[in-house]
C-alpha cells in the first residue's frame, strides 16, 4: 500500500567535501556537526580498568549516529569508558578524525570503506571485500567482525515506472537509460559505482543527474514520487522504500559493492574487552533492525539517536 507521506529519511553521504581539504577546515564547514572537543557522554558507566575512555564518532546521517550510539552503549554496559561525538561528517572528514585520534571508532560500511581507502579494488562479495580491507587500511587503522546488517546504495524506481517499462534490474533500465534522469548525491556522477559504474557494468547512460544533498530523503523521495526523476538512489535499509511501495532494481553485476556494518577503529587505545563487546554487537544486528531503527529516528516516531539505541540494547539484552 502507497502511502500519501513519504517517510522521512537522510541516508549516509558517502561523497560529501572534495579530497584534499584539511580537516580542521572540512570540520568548520559541517554543519550541524558536533566539535571534535565536545564529547557527549552514552548513557552507562565504565571501569578506569579498561584502559582509556574511548570516543565514538559518527556521520552526517541518522543510521550512523545510531549505530554510534549502540557502539557506545555496548562498550559501557562492558565497563568500557565510551562517549559520543555524533554528526561528524562524511567519509572525508570521519575518517582524518579516526587517523590523528580525534575520535577512536566509528560505525563504517565494508565496501565503500573499500572504495575509499582503494580506488581500484575488484572484490564485491561480502567475503572478498572484508579479507581485502586489513591489507588496504593505512597503519594504526583496523575494522573488526562485521555485522550481518547491509546497507547498500540501490537503484529504486516507483512502481508504475517498473510495471511501464518491465524493470526487474539495471540489466532492464540499461533499455532506456538514456529517457530517464536520476536522484542522488552530486558525487554519484563521479564516484566507481555511480555513473561511471553503471556505464561500465551495465552500457547504462543516463539522461542527466538532479543532485539532492538530503542523501535519499524526502527531497529525493518527492522527486521521485513526482516523476521529476524516474530513478533514485536510495539505501536499502531507507524505510520509504516499503513505505511507499518502491522496487529496488537487482543488480547481477554487481555494481554496487557489498556494505556490512563493521566498526573502524584506532587501534591505539582499543582493549581486546572492547573489541569483545562492539564484535558482540556485529553478532547480532540485521538489516532489519537497521530498517526499523531508521524508522524510529526519521520516521513518525522522532526518537533520538540515544533513545533509538537504548530501546535496541535494552531489547537485546546488551544493557539490563
Amino acid at each position: 500500500m502507497k502511502h500519501t507521506n513519504p517517510t522521512s529519511l537522510t541516508r549516509r553521504g558517502l561523497g560529501g567535501l572534495a579530497a584534499g581539504l584539511g580537516v580542521a577546515l572540512a570540520l568548520s564547514a559541517c554543519g550541524g556537526g558536533t566539535p571534535l572537543d565536545s564529547p557527549s557522554t552514552s548513557a552507562g558507566s565504565g571501569s578506569a580498568d579498561s584502559g582509556a575512555p574511548l570516543v565514538v564518532g559518527s556521520a552526517d546521517f541518522p543510521e550512523s549516529q545510531v549505530i554510534g550510539e549502540i557502539y557506545a552503549g555496548a562498550l559501557n554496559a562492558a565497563g568500557v569508558t565510551a562517549s559520543t561525538k555524533p554528526n561528524i561528517g562524511s567519509r572525508e572528514i570521519y575518517f582524518k578524525a579516526v587517523q590523528d585520534g580525534s575520535v577512536d571508532i566509528v560505525p563504517d560500511y565494508s565496501g565503500n570503506l573499500l572504495s575509499y581507502v582503494d580506488t581500484e579494488a575488484t572484490e564485491v562479495s561480502a567475503e572478498d571485500v572484508y579479507k581485502a580491507l586489513p591489507g588496504k587500511l593505512p597503519e594504526g587503522l583496523a575494522v573488526l567482525e562485521p555485522a550481518k546488517a547491509e546497507s547498500k546504495d540501490a537503484m529504486v524506481v516507483t512502481k508504475a515506472t517498473a510495471e511501464k517499462y518491465q524493470l526487474k534490474s539495471i540489466e532492464d533500465l540499461a533499455k532506456v537509460c538514456k529517457d530517464f534522469t536520476m536522484a542522488a548525491p552530486a558525487t554519484f556522477e563521479t564516484r566507481a559505482y555511480g555513473f561511471p559504474g553503471l556505464k561500465k557494468n551495465y552500457n547504462c547512460e543516463l539522461k542527466g543527474l538532479q543532485p539532492f544533498n538530503d542523501g535519499g530523503g524526502n527531497l529525493t523521495l518527492q522527486a521521485l514520487l513526482e516523476d521529476k526523476v524516474q530513478v533514485a538512489d536510495i539505501y536499502t535499509t531507507t524505510p520509504s522504500i516499503a513505505d511507499n511501495d518502491l522496487v529496488v532494481l537487482e543488480d547481477p553485476k554487481n555494481n554496487f559493492k557489498a556494505q556490512q556494518v563493521l566498526p573502524l577503529y584506532n587501534k591505539s587505545k582499543m582493549t581486546d574487552k572492547a573489541k569483545e563487546a562492539l564484535n558482540n554487537v556485529s553478532k547480532i544486528l540485521t538489516t532489519e533492525d537497521l530498517i526499523n531503527l531508521n524508522r524510529s529516528v526519521s520516521g513518525d516516531q522522532k526518537q533520538s539517536a540515544k533513545d533509538a539505541a537504548a530501546a535496541w540494547l535494552k531489547d537485546k539484552g546488551i544493557v539490563k
